[in-house]
């Protein structure tokens, strides 16, 4: 058989699977058999491609792509979105961007503006505010902050908020606080970004054994990922592997 009969059969057996797990009409088993390169080409344009578009690995290489090449833009997108309605939404998606573009210290009036009136006592927007507080080189607001919430709202959770608290724990030399919470996150937490925290601090503390292991046991566990799963992770995952590079040989 031709080499490239051969992989147009390939091509057109890897959509039937797709279709009869996907759950598509049975017509398109007789299209892709009776004519396989049009068939699949048909399939691929008609089916395949839309649904991967809305696919989250789709979603999140469209971040990732979009966010390399134009950084900036969902900052400038908010600017406007809050200077034509100064609204608490806008104003909240402008502190987002602020703080993830690293200009914390501006995103803080910004939360700070929407703890006012009914959104007075919102746990989301402290939180936020509190690491905003911690980017910006405030880490005592930050936890005196976090507390104060804690004590308000005992049955509130926040993953996002408990890393805020520990690194600001950590920031304020108290290192055994520091490393209960880090480690309390680690064992509940989905994301790998509370043990590439966790371990980021353990080498900044010099503790580089314990920082070589908890790296080395995160990256076996996501080996085991699913390659979606991966690449949502990836961000985190290549600061652990940075962090273990630029430890001692010995540790």
């Amino acid at each position: 058989m031709p080499i490239g009969i051969g992989l147009h059969i390939v091509v057109a057996l890897f959509f039937a699977v797709h279709a009869i797990r996907s759950g598509q009409d049975r017509y398109w088993l007789i299209i892709l058999f009776m004519f396989p390169l049009l068939g699949s080409i048909v399939y691929a344009v008609a089916i395949w491609l839309p649904e991967q578009r809305h696919s989250p690995q789709a979603r999140a290489l469209h971040r990732g792509v979009r966010q390399v090449v134009d950084p900036d833009r969902e900052l400038r997108l908010a600017m406007t979105a809050f200077e034509d309605s100064p609204t608490t939404e806008s104003r909240m998606r402008l502190g987002d961007a602020l703080l993830e573009t690293g200009r914390a210290s501006e995103a803080v009036p910004h939360y700070q503006a929407a703890l006012r009136g009914i959104h007075a006592d919102d746990p989301d927007i402290q939180v936020k505010l509190a690491r905003a507080y911690l980017e910006s080189g405030h880490a005592p607001r930050a936890r005196e902050l976090l507390d104060r919430l804690i004590a308000d709202k005992p049955d509130y959770r926040s993953a996002d908020g408990h890393l805020t608290y520990a690194r600001a724990v950590a920031a304020m030399g108290e290192r055994d606080k520091a490393r209960e919470e880090f480690e309390a996150l680690v064992d509940y937490s989905s994301s790998y970004e509370p043990v590439a925290c966790y371990v980021e601090q353990l080498a900044d503390w010099g503790q580089h054994a314990q920082a070589s292991g908890i790296g080395e046991a995160a990256l076996t566990r996501a080996g085991r990922l699913p390659g979606y799963a991966r690449k949502l992770q990836k961000p985190y995952l290549d600061r652990i592997r940075q962090t273990l590079r630029r430890l001692p040989a010995n540790a």
